[in-house]
């Protein structure tokens, strides 16, 4: 997330960082390996699996119980969304543009990914 620019539920500090709340609250890492062609669409910023992503942060912000995300690309990507319950996290799950964007992973975009959902218990840096 770049800046400092603020997410409707949760937000990111200058840093870039998501602005989270203490602990506990729980993370949710989403890891991929694009396609070959959906890695050179990235690459280009192509929109249809950059416009998804975009959206799919926009959708998530919208959420309750979202608390913020942080995410990285290169070749290797990581997003990690963070909630205040595993009930937001199913929620979420569940959404209908979610359960679409899911689809289009698995049959277009994604080589391989792994979701691991983890309860964070401590939480300190600068």
């Amino acid at each position: 997330m770049p800046g400092s620019e603020m997410v409707p539920g949760g937000g990111t500090q200058a840093s870039g960082l998501a602005a989270t709340p203490a602990p506990p609250y729980y993370a949710v890492i989403f890891t991929s390996l694009l396609t070959p062609d959906q890695h050179a669409d990235a690459a280009s910023d192509t929109p249809s699996y950059a416009a998804m992503a975009e959206r799919m942060v926009a959708l998530a912000s919208a959420q309750p119980g979202f608390l913020g995300v942080e995410s990285a690309r290169d070749g290797l990507g990581i997003t990690v969304s963070y909630w205040q319950s595993l009930e937001a996290i199913s929620a979420w799950k569940a959404n209908f543009e979610h359960r679409e964007a899911q689809r289009l992973g698995h049959e277009r975009w994604y080589a391989s990914f792994r979701t691991r959902i983890c309860r964070v218990e401590r939480d300190y840096g600068s």
